[in-house]
């Protein structure tokens, strides 16, 4: 049988060896609704005094790009703002009648226009606000505070108006302003019922010369750092469902082998890799953090089975059978009974489903084109998986997939590579590597394709996996 290109990826000579390593690395509705669905949110420029004004800039983008990014609200263009913006509802004002105007029987007579001091400034033409968000910083015994509140302007009065209102205290740096705006935007979201991505991470890996490490960074691309630091190969890195673990594969000992840290303090665990083994890669984590499955061709010899073991490596067991090239099992995180996983067993790569024991092996692409890379939804219903359905062999693209269905939709389209997409933990945001603006960076964007954000900039960058 003719193996699959990707499957084999490259062969590396290392130390006179041949060793085989990859190249690359709500319920579904995904309730992404549609602008005119979406409540319209106000969201002008906060302000702050003389000491916290130097950092507004990095709170007001902060801010802005938190609630646009939550996929939730049809955020009104600052273009069609009044031109005086309220910073506290105190500052509203019920601008008196116009004169001579005709009046009904019964009801107040019109008020004029406030100027962007009364609620009807932000809820009538031209913001059609249905949400105003407004609120000020100030600095207070050497910390930056921030008040923030959000009016609900379909009600009648100020008072009864205000749905949020909270003071945030952090350090006076950029880092503080940040860390108030996105605590404000949580709020926010939570007000509707979304999760923020504020507190999550994103690992990925970096190459650099000769070498790959594993990067961490923020879920907007803020505070990217290394992870690893072994000038070698750590690729493939998967995070547990708590946040606490990651897992990759690495040829820092020579053979590429499993490694488990921890991520808080970080720290190797240690994981017992079977001597012999010339592939051991691709590992994720069950449900329950308590074990690992990874492809290797331990015990063998051919690459590449599925295996289980605990997380220091001890009770290995296979647990598919079949001769041909098997790689990225990822268990179903909300029934823990199922493993999506790449195989080669009817020709060309595809995304494959089977039971925890191996049993009732089942293909969920169609066998068309080349297919990897599978991601799990939260709801365990949903798979994201890079294909190249309908493009030229390599050109892979983002898609998602409802397992019972088995249709797929398509996220993006041809502007490059685009592979390895992750799902965030609220469900809604996939960060993907794509190769749009040349080389390899990570770029994250809502489940159905839009909103696109490029999260690295520096250097080639894979294999984004989204943890809490």
């Amino acid at each position: 049988m003719k193996k699959p290109k990707k499957l084999l990826a490259i062969v590396l000579a290392l130390g006179g060896v041949l060793l085989v390593v990859k190249a690359q690395q709500h319920d579904f509705s995904v309730d992404i609704k549609k602008d005119e669905q979406r409540p319209a949110l106000a969201v002008p420029d906060l302000r702050g005094d003389a000491q916290a004004q130097s950092f507004m800039g990095a709170l007001n983008s902060t801010l802005w790009s938190d609630l646009d990014g939550g996929g939730i609200f049809k955020m009104v263009p600052k273009t069609l703002y009044p031109t005086t913006v309220p910073q506290q509802p105190g500052d509203f004002r019920m601008p008196p009648p116009v004169n001579n105007a005709p009046v009904r029987r019964g009801q107040p007579p019109p008020p004029q226009s406030g100027g962007g001091l009364w609620m009807a400034d932000w809820s009538g033409p031209p913001p059609q606000a249905t949400y105003l968000v407004m609120g000020y910083a100030a600095v207070q015994n050497g910390l930056f505070v921030l008040r923030g509140w959000v009016m609900d302007l379909r009600r009648d009065t100020p008072a009864n108006a205000q749905v949020l209102g909270k003071t945030y205290i952090e350090p006076l740096d950029e880092a503080g302003a940040r860390k108030g705006a996105h605590e404000f935007a949580a709020d926010i979201l939570g007000l509707f019922g979304a999760k923020s991505l504020f507190g999550s991470h994103i690992y990925f890996v970096r190459k650099q010369g000769q070498n790959q490490e594993i990067w961490v960074m923020d879920a907007d691309g803020k505070n990217q750092m290394p992870f690893t630091h072994y000038n070698s190969l750590s690729i493939q890195p998967a995070i547990s469902p708590d946040g606490s673990r990651l897992a990759f594969t690495s040829f820092a000992h020579g053979n590429p082998g499993i490694f488990v840290f921890s991520v808080d303090p970080v720290r190797d665990l240690r994981f017992y890799n079977q001597r012999g083994a010339s592939v051991t890669e691709t590992p994720s984590f069950t449900p329950d953090g308590k074990q690992i499955i990874f492809a290797s061709s331990s015990g063998s010899g051919h690459c590449c089975r599925i295996y289980l073991a605990n997380l220091d490596g001890s009770n290995l067991r296979p647990i598919s059978s079949s001769s041909a090239i098997e790689v990225e099992p990822k268990v179903n995180p909300k029934t823990g009974a199922e493993i999506a996983f790449v195989s080669g067993r009817s020709g060309p790569q595809q995304i494959y489903r089977m039971n925890m024991d191996g049993a009732d092996v089942d293909r969920l692409s169609d066998g068309t084109g080349e297919a990897s890379n599978p991601a799990w939804h939260p709801d365990g219903q949903t798979l994201a998986f890079s294909w190249t359905r309908g493009f030229a062999t390599g050109a892979f693209n983002v898609f998602i997939m409802d397992v019972a269905t088995r249709h797929p939709t398509q996220l993006t389209h041809g502007e490059g590579r685009n592979e390895n997409p992750s799902w965030a933990p609220d469900g809604k945001h996939i960060a993907f590597m794509s190769t749009r603006s040349g080389r390899s960076q990570i770029w994250s964007m809502l489940a159905d394709g839009t909103q696109l954000q490029q999260l690295t900039t520096q250097g080639s960058n894979l294999s984004p996996v989204w943890g809490k």
